[in-house]
């Protein structure tokens, strides 16, 4: 098992389209990479510098790190900063951060990749996991619980594994 952390603008939906996917065995909604411990949603709204991260957890023998990222870029504007869809602020920021030093060539790899696409310079962060606290409970796979959320991600991509 192996763990990757994303941050993709909101949560919710970044948890749903993760948790589609055969491979994935855990996914959990948190804030990730701020100054302070154990924020609250009403913290980060105020800028408490957190991103809005999903953990994931994920069998590496069943899908690669590299296709998690392709995954991961079809649901952001990697070139936009600070926000996603119609959500705009530091916790809506994209980032990629990893627990394990040795992930870091094959993100640097797909990073470089992604960037051949755009003029604009890349906006994901790219750092090691600093801190992670788990969001509210009600934040946890809300998209299931609330399937007429708001959401960033096209509908389309929610069903790629079907």
């Amino acid at each position: 098992m192996k763990t990757i952390y994303l941050a993709g603008g909101c949560f919710w939906g970044t948890q749903k389209f993760f948790d589609q996917f055969a491979g994935v065995l855990e996914t959990e909604v948190g804030y990730a990479n701020g100054p302070s411990a154990n924020p609250s949603y009403q913290d980060v709204c105020a800028r408490s510098g957190h991103a809005e991260t999903v953990r994931i957890v994920y069998n590496e023998n069943v899908v690669s790190l590299t296709q998690r990222l392709d995954w991961y870029f079809l649901t952001i504007d990697p070139t936009a900063y600070h926000r996603q869809g119609m959500d705009m602020g530091v916790q809506y920021r994209t980032g990629i951060y990893y627990t394990d030093a040795a992930d870091l060539p094959e993100i640097e790899e797909r990073l470089k990749f992604e960037q051949a696409k755009y003029k604009a310079k890349l906006q994901v962060e790219v750092q090691p996991l600093e801190n992670f606290y788990p969001a509210e409970e009600y934040h946890q796979k809300y998209l299931k619980k609330n399937p007429g959320g708001y959401c960033h991600i096209p509908p389309r991509l929610m069903q790629m594994e079907k």
